[in-house]
């Protein structure tokens, strides 16, 4: 296998995956609807060639492999030529399996929120621990250059998606990962385009859990009830932790480890973990307590590997995070400009309580574009009122191609605008970036903190705001 060609390359995973595979040293073509950043950058610095749009004679005549990302359809031009020429045919988590994962010990982290962030700090801590891991993540990390690495270590570090794998498998992409470690962050409804309901999401992780061999190990937060559920198809040990008061599950023998903050001090979340008899203390530059309980899983698995806590901290200290998490654009006459990926009402809740904390005395303005595939659907329409009230003020985009949607399944921003106001919070709807930007920057004042949340583009809001407000 030397030649192969990936449909759809601008995606994270699968430009990832064509990084990976030029390291292996094959010759790697790919193409995209549209090249865009931050992945095409990343292609083109690796000196892998995109075409766009798609078109069958993007495919070399000599490819011996094509990879279809999960955004193609079966009537894609470029699929239907490579069923056409015979070419063999690949998703992008058959082809991680394939070529990369072999004798590696697969480290999965899986969940609804904030598999990125700890898939990140877990590939980060065994690299600074000198365990030289392999590692595929979703976002940016800033410790590294790339999104991916392929090391010499036992360890393979990697995001576990539980989307759908390809046109011709409907099945989650973790599946596809033969994890020996899944570190479970948490279990919630999501991607209302591909799974009907929550009895539709549970099974896919209770798979997950099932898949895992009787000398593999599960890391389970019980904040989250249907966390616990899944946990009981696991073959293998399982060892829980928690940051609720009565969350872990009771029962002789359990392991677990309960996990508090103990406060912000010089840009650090501290946090304490009581468990197995011991009481361990930790700090990470990221805000909040949904970030310090992911750490904390990652903690487990690290010293169930072997490392030893005093060795673990230090790396947790030095973690520089995941670009569009929490990331400060700037600050600008004295308002600070955070973006996030946050899209669905636990994310948005929780980072907007995140930021506060770390950002004491400043008035948040949240901005939040309707972009996913659930948070465009009524679905969740209320808990958005409950976690955009936690702002100071909100102000809601347009619904994200709202033609796609059905009406009477589209989520309503000026409902949602009006009952965050009923709960005595300041909101309104602007539905182009544009004006967004105008208000913005005529309405708020030094000591603001806008927080944009959107799990895409936004239309470029991030440096038109930082612009608007430098005149």
């Amino acid at each position: 296998m030397k030649n192969v060609h990936l449909i759809a390359a601008c995606g994270v995973g699968m430009a990832s995956l064509a990084g990976m595979l030029k390291e292996k040293g094959c010759r790697v073509t790919g193409s995209d609807a549209n090249v865009y950043p931050p992945m095409s950058t990343q292609l083109e610095s690796l000196g892998i060639r995109l075409a766009s749009p798609y078109a069958p004679e993007n495919i070399p005549p000599d490819t011996d492999l094509v990879v279809v990302g999960n955004a193609v359809s079966r009537g894609n031009q470029e699929a239907q030529e490579a069923v056409r020429r015979g070419v063999p045919t690949l998703s992008m988590p058959q082809a991680v399996a394939r070529f990369f994962l072999g004798e590696r010990e697969s480290i999965v982290v899986a969940g609804t929120h904030g598999k990125t962030t700890t898939t990140s700090l877990a590939a980060w801590s065994l690299f600074a621990l000198g365990a030289d891991p392999s590692f595929l993540v979703g976002g940016v990390p800033k410790n590294f250059p790339v999104s991916y690495r392929v090391g010499l270590g036992r360890h393979f570090v990697i995001e576990g998606d539980e989307y759908d794998t390809a046109y011709f498998d409907k099945g989650p992409k973790f599946l596809h990962y033969r994890p020996r470690i899944v570190l479970l962050t948490s279990v919630e409804f999501d991607h209302a385009d591909i799974y009907r309901d929550l009895d539709h999401v549970r099974e896919s992780f209770r798979r997950l859990a099932a898949i895992l061999p009787p000398d593999g190990l599960l890391v389970a937060c019980a904040d989250y009830p249907d966390v616990v559920a899944v946990s009981r198809e696991a073959r293998c040990p399982v060892i829980f932790y928690a940051t609720r008061d009565g969350a872990l599950p009771a029962g002789p023998g359990l392991d677990a480890w309960t996990v508090r903050g103990t406060g912000e001090s010089s840009g650090m979340t501290g946090f304490r973990m009581e468990g197995s008899g011991r009481s361990l203390d930790f700090r990470l530059p990221l805000p909040g307590l949904h970030n310090a309980a992911n750490a904390a899983g990652v903690a487990i698995v690290l010293m169930r590997l072997g490392f030893l806590p005093e060795a673990i901290a230090p790396t947790f200290e030095r973690f520089a995070g995941i670009r569009r998490r929490q990331e400060e654009v700037g600050e600008f006459r004295g308002i600070l400009v955070v973006d996030d990926f946050a899209h669905h009402p636990t994310a948005v809740r929780e980072t907007l309580r995140a930021v506060r904390g770390r950002y004491p005395g400043r008035r948040i303005v949240a901005v939040f574009e309707p972009r996913s595939n659930t948070s465009r659907r009524k679905v969740f329409q209320r808990e958005f009122t409950s976690a955009l009230s936690e702002a100071d003020e909100v102000i809601l985009a347009g619904v994200f191609g709202a033609d796609k949607i059905p009406p009477e399944e589209r989520l309503s921003p000026e409902e949602v605008a009006a009952e965050v106001r009923a709960a005595g919070r300041p909101a309104q709807v602007i539905p182009e970036v544009d004006g967004i930007v105008t208000r913005l920057a005529e309405t708020c004042r030094a000591g603001d903190l806008v927080l944009i949340m959107s799990n895409g583009g936004f239309g470029g809001i991030q440096g038109k705001l930082a612009a608007a407000l430098s005149v």
